[in-house]
């Protein structure tokens, strides 16, 4: 699989990070001299991802003039030497739908395609993306194992490794770890995907859920991820203003 294409969600607000997001969206917060959309870009850049789409909502503008001052490169005439793409789609109504409705969008850009999905404030090693990437099968679920509480997105799985659930409301007990929320899907995976997420959004008007309920729906239907447990890299939950700063104390110092 040569997979070139991220979809970034950045749509949301955030609220749980005020008063570090009242003027700021999440995915610009600085670690370090870095903010974590920079962050991760380098680490897509650096492991060859080429075309991005990025669903932007709250303090949109933000992002879009970050990535165009960082990347310049990227936004060059159509050339053979220009570095790459950006897309940018503005989820107008990001303060009152969740981040399924933000995939929903990128369906243009994503349907049909092997795609690297990710949320944009996430804080993690980049050798994370290498792994993925490097993975030989064609849906890849990123895993991340330690003491699971109500808020996490958890995984369960059966004796021979593939997902049977992901919620956040599954019991904690039962789950082999949380998703980190990064994950690899090959052309067929994101066909069925969005056929899925065309009822989802049209008919049963279900905006304001988080995406995992698609893959939750597509497992009853034979299209599921092959689990990649990272663990052993570091990586760091952001909701509140508390993780935040703790995140500051754990990054490892070559990440700084």
């Amino acid at each position: 699989m040569n997979c070139k294409k991220a979809i970034i969600l950045a749509a949301g607000t955030a609220s749980r990070l005020r008063p570090l997001t009242l003027h700021t969206p999440k995915s610009l917060l600085m670690v370090g001299e870095r903010s974590l959309l920079q962050r991760s870009m380098d680490a897509l850049i650096k492991a060859g991802i080429r075309e991005f789409v990025i669903v932007t909502g709250y303090l949109h503008e933000q992002i879009e003039d970050f990535v165009r001052q960082t990347y310049p490169e990227f936004f060059l005439p159509l050339r053979e030497d220009r570095a790459g793409s950006f897309t940018f789609i503005y989820n107008e109504v990001y303060e009152t739908t969740n981040n399924i409705y933000s995939l929903w969008l990128a369906r243009p850009e994503a349907e049909g395609q092997e795609v690297l999905l990710l949320d944009s404030d996430l804080l993690y090693d980049g050798q994370i993306v290498e792994r993925v990437l490097a993975d030989k099968h064609d849906n890849v679920l990123t895993l991340i194992r330690h003491e699971l509480g109500e808020e996490e997105m958890k995984v369960v799985m059966n004796e021979e490794g593939s997902i049977v659930e992901i919620s956040k409301t599954c019991n904690p007990a039962l789950a082999a770890g949380e998703s980190l929320g990064i994950e690899r899907m090959g052309k067929a995976y994101t066909t069925a995907l969005y056929k899925e997420l065309e009822v989802m959004m049209n008919q049963e008007h279900l905006e304001n859920k988080f995406y995992e309920l698609a893959f939750l729906r597509l497992i009853a239907k034979g299209f599921t991820f092959s689990v990649l447990d990272v663990t052993d890299l570091f990586s760091c939950e952001l909701d509140t203003v508390e993780d935040f700063e703790n995140a500051k104390q754990r990054i490892p110092a070559y990440l700084y």
